[in-house]
């Protein structure tokens, strides 16, 4: 599956809240609605000097102390399927206009729709990986409205018994968010067309799948991260940025609650609204229709689509470990938040952690690895936890090997870095570096007698009441044995010899 989401606002106007269930004054619902993603030349003007980020928190801070922002979200979930959803016409996204029609997909008397089979399953998919009630028996309807890209003049689509309803999604927040568990209801997933690029010349129907959610948000931070998660649950290409639309959001509930503060909510209407980049403000896109205008009924040209129980639970069967399955399974290991966020939010890094706890008992420690050097070396290189050259193994031996004491952390850094370089194998750089850790209390208790002949002033000042300089000792013997010298060793042998009595 493929998601292209939130560029749009779809706005509604302000409804009345009773006092009797919060001194909060009124209510303001927002709710997300996609478009294709295309540059857009406004996005490149400066954004005003009044809404700045900090003025933007400030302001959303300050109406929600008087209103209440219910948000509800709709995604368009674009399946990459081969061909379109009801004709046998290749589906290819981005191709030139008019190459990939048929009778089918321009309307033309006679031209009977076929369903593409794939799109049901993934939309028992969906709707089992969104925990929601499955409809075995579901029915495809017309949606009427007028659109360039809609040569038919209607639209397949579900209405009143769609595939999939009643669901939630579970949500971890960030704790710079204030943390927390949130669960987010989902109202129903349905099967449907879509048009595809607006040319104004044509085009073919894009396979689709809609998510609507529960109105159950309260802030552009919620929503974001919402649609975060949906990010996790389904594979996801050409995705706009969550923090923009956090922000497009809190621009909208500080807009329309000025509007209302103003006498003015009569301006608050129906809408699709554009949010800005540039501007980092949202504008008019296009006035929204009613359910009334569509004038929706049952789809002549199709059958219902039938489930089997059998068919659901080969399905359900065959789905992967689901995010929210993934962060409990790492806090019943007993990982922070804060640990089970980073691993569990990337699938790729939850993978390499996987991966990496198979061959060791340390999962602390493989995780402080993974989110401590490894994470700050691919944000400095700009690369993901696939592009780096090392592999979960070599982790695993890289911690075994420190943990055995055959070398020190600090090697053990040293390694690290050129695993992720260069590539190879722990093993390999040790035996041809001459790396393994010096473990003979012999051996370094010579090379501490060469550090403090050496140092005599520095021993003079230690044993006159400096005995901070004791670090400094430790590092010269680090430095004598090339860092291979046990640290542990180190420092017990080198207190008993500064401090013996000369």
């Amino acid at each position: 599956m493929a998601l292209t989401l939130f560029r749009g606002i779809q706005t509604r106007p302000l409804l009345p809240y009773s006092t009797a269930f919060s001194a909060r004054k009124h209510v303001i619902f927002c709710s997300m609605q996609s478009t294709q993603t295309e540059a857009s030349t406004r996005s490149k003007q400066q954004a005003p000097s009044n809404f700045t980020e900090t003025a933007r928190a400030k302001a959303v801070e300050k109406v929600l102390k008087d209103f209440e922002a219910i948000i509800g979200i709709e995604t368009h979930v674009q399946l990459s399927t081969t061909t379109k959803a009801f004709c046998s016409c290749a589906y290819n996204y981005g191709s030139q206009p008019n190459s990939c029609v048929c009778p089918v997909c321009m309307g033309l008397p006679g031209a009977l729709p076929v369903l593409n089979s794939k799109v049901i399953k993934c939309a028992v998919m969906l709707g089992l990986a969104l925990n929601c009630k499955l409809s075995l028996s579901s029915k495809f309807d017309r949606k009427q409205y007028f659109y360039p890209d809609l040569p038919k003049g209607y639209q397949i689509s579900q209405f009143d018994i769609p595939i999939a309803t009643n669901g939630f999604i579970d949500v971890d927040l960030p704790l710079e968010f204030g943390g927390g568990h949130r669960r987010f209801g989902i109202t129903r997933v349905h099967m449907e067309e879509d048009a595809g690029k607006l040319l104004h010349t044509g085009s073919g129907r894009v396979p689709l799948l809609e998510i609507v959610s529960e109105p159950d948000m309260r802030t552009g931070i919620e929503a974001a991260e919402y649609a975060a998660e949906l990010q996790r649950v389904v594979e996801i290409k050409n995705l706009n940025s969550f923090s923009a639309m956090s922000r497009a959001i809190d621009f909208e509930i500080a807009r329309q609650a000025e509007l209302y503060n103003q006498a003015q909510a009569d301006e608050i209407v129906q809408e699709t609204r554009l949010w800005e980049e540039g501007s980092q403000k949202t504008v008019t896109m296009r006035k929204k229709e009613g359910l009334a205008d569509y004038r929706y009924f049952p789809e002549p040209d199709l059958p219902e689509v039938i489930l089997t129980e059998e068919y659901v639970n080969g399905i359900r069967d065959s789905l992967p470990e689901l995010p929210e399955m993934k962060r409990r399974r790492y806090e019943q290991m007993g990982l922070t938040m804060q640990d089970v966020l980073f691993l569990a939010n990337d699938v790729n890094v939850a993978e390499f952690f996987d991966a990496t706890i198979a061959n060791i008992s340390d999962i602390k420690l493989a995780a402080n690895w993974i989110m401590g050097d490894i994470a700050a070396y691919m944000k400095n290189e700009k690369l993901s936890i696939n592009e780096i050259k090392l592999s979960p193994q070599e982790l695993s031996d890289l911690i075994g090997s420190i943990k055995s004491g055959t070398i020190s952390g600090k090697i053990g850094k040293e390694i690290l870095l050129e695993l992720m370089e260069k590539g190879g194998t722990v093993k390999g750089l040790i035996e041809e570096k001459d790396l393994v850790q010096i473990v003979d209390p012999d051996e370094i208790e010579k090379i501490i007698d060469k550090v403090i002949a050496n140092n005599p002033k520095q021993l003079e000042q230690y044993r006159g009441g400096k005995t901070k300089l004791q670090g400094f000792f430790a590092g010269q013997v680090m430095k004598e044995s090339k860092g291979k010298a046990n640290p542990g060793l180190l420092n017990k042998i080198l207190v008993e010899k500064l401090n013996a009595k000369s």
